[in-house]
């Protein structure tokens, strides 16, 4: 499902117009700020439907500017021209959403249409950062290929959010009908709950079969792989719930759920020791890198189709020898889209279809 050809008005500092993306591999090439990882930015938008720089659709809106627009162009399955198109307008707003001319109600059906594995700086956080980044990366990588996943984390958040709700503000109800709510949810989210923790289980348990082999080649560290730390263990939901009520009190008096899901957390750990503390930047780079390519892999592995590849500046830290090793294991993709700055040495890496962009002020141009 490679994409055929970009249009964008208003995006960041783009200018208004349309490229020609119908080649294998696909390079932009540009000084920092001119605009190379917005032309990602819009590619992974119109395959998710949000941006991976901000979750507000306000800030990609060029200065002064009261809109943006994104028009996709690319094949599907059958190698028929398809189209994808985005809209929002800052005045009202709102924002929308078409698949060849039909508004989407659902973000939920576009996920699955042109599947894009990004490569990014920001990719560390899922070895150093908080855990929530780490809880996310396994959510999308389940979103890719198991639709009702997307439901199931849903049905989950909202319930969630009703029951803290709750917990906040127990005064403005009865003692009776405030215990009954939170009786109720607790039983709603102790179902999503339980369904989530055994999908991203089952998810691990698939990552690790690819990482750990592949972190050794790279890097020559065994056993290396991902821990999941759940909160509720392989509890059963009386178990669960029990827990839930046990904790009641703590959660009042902190005012928000302090068991499930939304707090576990997803390590990584070198036989069974915890392995990031210890481990270099370049070891820790890698790691999050690997996961990516874990992640598209596990992608084609389960769905049978290969994904779109955007790669944003993230070879430019690794030494050459590391560049060299991690360019020959990149997954079978549709597609390649990379960034490089002039002085790379991005020739090394092209092959006999790589369309080559220089990127200035916004503006492409063919070389």
């Amino acid at each position: 499902m490679p994409f055929l050809s970009l249009y964008t008005s208003g995006f960041r500092n783009l200018k208004e117009g349309q490229t020609d993306l119908l080649a294998p591999e696909v390079f932009f090439v540009g000084e920092n700020g001119q605009g190379k990882t917005n032309l990602l930015e819009t590619l992974y938008t119109a395959s998710y439907g949000s941006s991976f720089r901000t979750k507000s659709d306000a800030e990609i809106i060029q200065k002064g500017g009261d809109f943006y627009a994104i028009r996709a162009f690319y094949r599907d399955e059958t190698g028929k021209a398809d189209t994808v198109a985005i809209q929002y307008e800052k005045s009202i707003g709102k924002k929308k959403i078409l698949k060849n001319g039909k508004v989407l109600t659902d973000r939920k059906d576009l996920i699955q249409t042109i599947p894009c594995v990004l490569f990014c700086h920001d990719d560390l956080d899922f070895a150093v950062g908080e855990p929530e980044r780490r809880r996310f990366f396994i959510d999308q990588s389940l979103s890719m290929y198991d639709i009702l996943y997307v439901d199931v984390l849903r049905k989950y958040k909202k319930v969630l959010k009703s029951r803290n709700t709750v917990l906040r503000d127990e005064r403005g109800t009865g003692i009776s009908s405030y215990t009954d709510m939170l009786d109720i949810y607790d039983i709603e989210l102790t179902e999503h709950g339980r369904e989530m923790v055994k999908k991203r289980r089952d998810a691990l348990h698939n990552f690790n079969r690819i990482f750990t082999p592949l972190y050794e080649e790279v890097t020559g560290i065994k056993n290396v792989s991902l821990a999941y730390d759940s909160s509720w263990k392989d509890k059963k939901s009386e178990e669960v719930l029990a827990l839930l009520k046990e904790k009641r009190a703590s959660d009042v008096l902190m005012k928000t759920t302090l068991s499930g899901p939304h707090r576990d957390r997803i390590r990584f750990v070198k036989s069974g020791e915890p392995f990031i503390p210890t481990a270099s930047t370049g070891q820790r780079r890698l790691a999050a890198i690997l996961l990516r390519v874990c992640q598209a892999v596990l992608y084609t592995e389960i769905t049978s189709k290969k994904p779109v590849l955007l790669m944003d500046d993230v070879l430019l830290e690794l030494d050459p020898a590391k560049r060299e090793k991690i360019t020959s294991l990149l997954p079978s993709y549709d597609q390649l889209f990379c960034t490089f700055l002039p002085e790379e040495p991005y020739s090394r890496y092209m092959k006999s279809g790589t369309k080559v962009y220089e990127v200035r002020e916004g503006e492409v141009y063919g070389q």
